[in-house]
């Protein structure tokens, strides 16, 4: 059995998101008739071997509408993902694998947790789910997306993540820090290592050795998982990515039953 966590911190009404769906919460902003953190929920509970659901959110938010009866703990956010996910970690009775995902995922489903869960080796502390730019761009050519240039072929994050203590907490710290340092570039050349940055910047830096590195800056084994899926990495940070994903559900739904 594993838990799950799915992260929903808020940046507020002013958030472009929030905004276009008139609502205080970009977790609850509707797509396709529903809110949002309503499809990761029946997503997260279409897994059997999630047994205790956690919902990263201030207590403020009524999540009645969106939970249906649905059992679930709420932890409080923290002021950044890494520092709720830090926090979390420490929180969460029990020695089980975290799911880890976003409220902002609403094209995630069963089948793809489930693909990720199988393919995640059992070893490491942080499985991280990523997608390849041609799978996405293939899917999904009129989506825009910046993708991570490793050794010649793109990759994007899919906001899915299996974490397991204590080594995950060290990642999870690791990039509280790397987040305190974003204005500060020297900060942040000395905590990744400037050979890395180089290599990447050359195009030298392969996935694998990408992922050798910051295991070895976290003292933790994190491993990549390649999604075939390239709903994986479609969230939903901007209007543009809004009409994309709505588009999307409301063509699933407009299928014929077979």
């Amino acid at each position: 059995m594993i838990d799950a966590l799915i992260l929903a911190g808020s940046r507020g009404p002013h958030d472009p998101v929030a905004a276009l769906g008139k609502v205080a919460h970009k977790a609850l902003t509707p797509i396709a008739g529903r809110p949002m953190l309503a499809y990761v929920l029946d997503a997260v509970r279409g897994m059997p071997e999630v047994d205790r659901i956690h919902i990263c959110i201030d207590a403020e938010t009524d999540l009645r509408p969106v939970t249906n009866g649905t059992p679930f703990i709420r932890i409080p956010p923290a002021n950044s993902p890494a520092a709720s996910v830090a926090a979390a970690l420490q929180q969460i009775d029990g020695d089980r694998p975290l799911l880890i995902t976003t409220a902002d995922h609403p094209l995630l489903t069963p089948e793809i947790i489930a693909h990720f869960l199988t393919h995640a080796p059992q070893e490491a502390d942080l499985c991280v789910g990523l997608a390849e730019a041609e799978t996405i761009t293939k899917a999904f050519p009129e989506g825009r997306r910046t993708f991570y240039r490793l050794a010649g072929r793109g990759y994007s994050g899919c906001n899915l993540f299996l974490a397991r203590k204590p080594g995950a907490v060290r990642v999870a710290e690791y990039w509280r820090r790397m987040e305190g340092h974003r204005k500060n570039p020297l900060r942040l050349v000395r905590e990744i290592g400037f050979g890395a940055l180089i290599r990447y910047a050359l195009g030298m830096l392969s996935l694998d050795g990408a992922f050798r590195h910051v295991s070895k800056l976290t003292a933790a084994k994190i491993a990549p998982v390649i999604l075939p899926f390239a709903e994986a990495a479609t969230d939903v940070d901007k209007p543009s990515d809004h009409a994309l994903v709505e588009g999307i559900l409301r063509a699933r739904t407009s299928r014929p039953a077979r």
